[in-house]
């Protein structure tokens, strides 16, 4: 291994590392605009210049590899003197817009103009122009304020997968720019905001509204998909004002989907602030104490078995527990979080995990996909996928309808044939399963969810134990979800009972009047025509189809307004905090189920957060360790049954339009607007 000398300091770092790695490793800092850890070198801005021993000039530190014995200088006159000079020149044309620019107070430019730059400029021409560009209704640009660094160029080619962004022109008349004038179409395109070292790229929804200094900071995980990206909650008031990513190394590394950034403004559109009851056939405000009392009239004598529950996508651990201890008390074992349909099975916990975890992709050698499309299930497994596929010597199959996922794979049918013929060891990528030796497979939340979901999953724990998938340091087997509180609801058995009413067996009863009272806990996206005359109680945050349907309406709280227990597609434990408080009189939905226990004479057996979070441990044991994966003990799971001749279709037919906030949030409507007008276009279709 290499040892260095750096301000007379010896330093031994890895072989491959750069001397700007040796330095930080020694601890001395290295100013920067286009060196980024996670991105190529491109060693364009030359504002880390150092001295080397012997070298006739400053040299790059982000390009120059280390090697043993060499003698760096960090703090010379000559380094001092090149790092004016090259803020000097980035300044030249920079335009004086500090006053005015979003990224006053977070900018590197002027970081490093504080701590390193000239005190002044003998240049007195006019600046240089740039016109602005239109990349869509997420990114707004001020490319005058460029400094071409080509941070956001990399991002979206190596890390997004989606190459539009580059430079054209020579010298000054260069720009940044995406050839031909369209949006960008990236599910990743935000991170590029937080790339940018200038205020060149900002957040256009975010744009004019607040300043850095100004906003509280929040840490809390996201529940618009099931990776459960970290992220920080900027409020000011009771707003929040935007959403940024933290870093988690096994998560989501420093990026967030785009649904995740900028769907915040979501959160107080069609908002449920009081509570309502259905009168003469419209939905009146009332107090808390007559929606109670409604639902218990209406309770009043009903047997258990005619009563049901389901938990929607967005629901926190807590809310489960305690719905699922009202059911119990109320005698009723007519419980559901799976909203979709899928045919898991709650009794193995591998069977519905993502067990080779995220970070695991980054071992894997070989990988199939069954009906799943994870560019919009879950761009940021994607996006690993496509950063394991870089590195070579990953092969990926994909039984689906064909959909660019910014990798090259092979593509080997549309259907369950191929799956059979895969179990069956007929089909010609068997051969490059058993030849792998981390061999895993992705197993789309849609493709459990079809009428033989069951025995498609079955199908593939068949594929898994035959291929090399499970093994004693490996398990390859993985389901991919889409909603936050899926593996949380599962891990907690919010299943029905045995002989008791799944979620299609619900709405079927609901439609011949063979259910009278069917609490919905958020869940919005089942058939609400087919409840036919069943007395619907909604809790959730929006005014969405549940709302809409529902008899009472309870209002509860968003993920930025309440302290939750999220369990994210992995099985990794994550707690989101709360950033504020929610609107008028909704309240944190585990304090309304309480509260309803109250009058129903079913009292839950806790009084605050911190009992029921005893009694959740209890109850199941994985929820008391958090950011940590327990393995799964592997069993047998799926069911018997013909395979139809159906494709795999995914779950997802539009990105941004997924959930009651997305489908609130007006710029998600931009986006959604923007990503029709492009499927047009590709189509032909378009006017």
């Amino acid at each position: 291994m290499p040892t260095l000398t750096i301000d007379g300091q010896e330093v031994t770092v890895e072989p491959g590392c750069t001397v700007l790695q040796a330095c930080e490793v020694a601890g001395v800092e290295i100013p920067r605009f286009c060196y980024h850890e996670r991105l190529s070198i491109a060693g364009n801005c030359r504002m880390c210049l150092v001295e080397m021993e012997k070298s006739p000039k400053p040299v790059a530190s982000c390009a120059m590899p280390a090697g043993d014995g060499m003698v760096i200088r960090t703090n010379t006159p000559s380094v001092k003197k090149a790092r004016e000079g090259v803020l000097e020149f980035l300044l030249i044309n920079h335009p004086l817009d500090c006053p005015i620019c979003d990224q006053g107070g977070e900018c590197d430019l002027q970081d490093l103009t504080m701590g390193y730059g000239p005190g002044g400029s003998r240049y007195d021409e006019n600046k240089r122009a740039v016109e602005e560009k239109e990349f869509g209704p997420l990114i707004k640009t001020h490319m005058t304020r460029c400094i071409h660094c080509t941070r956001c160029v990399r991002f979206l080619d190596e890390v997004a997968g989606s190459p539009e962004l580059g430079g054209i022109g020579r010298g000054e008349h260069m720009e940044i720019d995406t050839f031909v004038q369209k949006s960008i179409s990236s599910e990743l395109s935000g991170n590029i905001i937080d790339l940018c070292p200038v205020g060149a790229l900002t957040s256009k929804p975010y744009a004019f509204t607040a300043r850095s200094w100004e906003l509280r900071k929040a840490e809390s995980v996201d529940v618009l998909d099931a990776v459960g990206s970290n992220i920080r909650v900027d409020f000011r008031g009771r707003e929040v004002m935007r959403i940024l990513p933290r870093l988690n190394e096994d998560v989501n590394e420093e990026w967030i989907a785009d649904k995740t950034r900028f769907a915040y403004d979501g959160l107080r559109r069609q908002r449920l602030d009081r509570p309502y009851v259905r009168q003469d056939g419209r939905l009146r405000p009332v107090t808390w104490a007559e929606a109670f009392d409604a639902i218990a009239a209406k309770l009043r004598g009903i047997p258990g078995e005619r009563i049901g529950a389901i938990a929607g996508d967005l629901c926190d651990a807590e809310a489960m527990f305690a719905l699922k201890g009202l059911m119990a008390a109320l005698g009723s074992g007519n419980i559901d979080c799976r909203q979709d349909g899928a045919k898991l099975d709650a009794g193995v916990r591998a069977s519905y995990l993502f067990n080779t975890t995220i970070r695991g992709i980054e071992e894997a050698d070989a990988c199939l996909l069954i009906g799943t499309n994870p560019r919009w299930e879950a761009p940021l497994i994607n996006a690993r996928l496509r950063k394991r596929w870089l590195r070579g010597g990953f092969e990926i199959g994909r039984i689906g309808v064909p959909f660019n996922l910014t990798y090259r794979l092979r593509d080997l049918g549309a259907g369950p044939q191929s799956l059979s013929e895969i179990v069956d060891g007929t089909h010609e990528f068997c051969s490059t399963l058993s030849k792998a030796e981390r061999p895993m497979m992705i197993l789309g939340s849609g493709a459990v969810a079809r009428p033989d979901g069951a025995a498609v999953l079955m199908a593939a724990r068949k594929i898994a134990e035959a291929n090399g998938m499970i093994q004693d340091d490996w398990n390859g087997f993985n389901v991919l979800h889409r909603a936050a509180s899926r593996v949380g609801g599962l891990d907690l058995g919010f299943v029905p009972e045995k002989g008791a009413k799944d979620v299609a067996g619900m709405v079927a009863a609901a439609g011949k009047g063979e259910l009278d009272i069917l609490f919905l806990m958020g869940a919005d996206e089942i058939d609400m025509a087919a409840l036919g005359e069943t007395f619907v109680i909604y809790q959730g945050h929006h005014g969405d189809a549940g709302a809409h349907r529902a008899d009472v309406v309870l209002p509860g709280a968003t993920y930025t307004e309440k302290d939750g227990l999220y369990v994210n597609t992995e099985g990794r434990v994550q707690e989101g905090r709360r950033a504020v408080f929610p609107p008028g009189e909704a309240r944190e939905d585990w304090t309304i189920l309480r509260a309803l226990s109250d009058v129903l004479g079913v009292t839950l057996p806790y009084d605050s957060l911190r009992d029921l979070r005893l009694a959740l441990y209890e109850a199941a044991p994985t929820f008391a360790v958090q950011d940590r994966i327990e393995p799964a003990p592997w069993g047998k799971f799926g069911g018997r049954g013909k395979l139809k001749t159906d494709p795999f279709v995914g779950p997802v037919d539009n990105y941004y339009m997924t959930d009651p906030i997305t489908r609130a949030s007006e710029t998600m409507a931009k986006c959604s607007a923007m990503l029709v007008q492009e499927q047009e276009k590709a189509t032909g279709t378009d006017d």
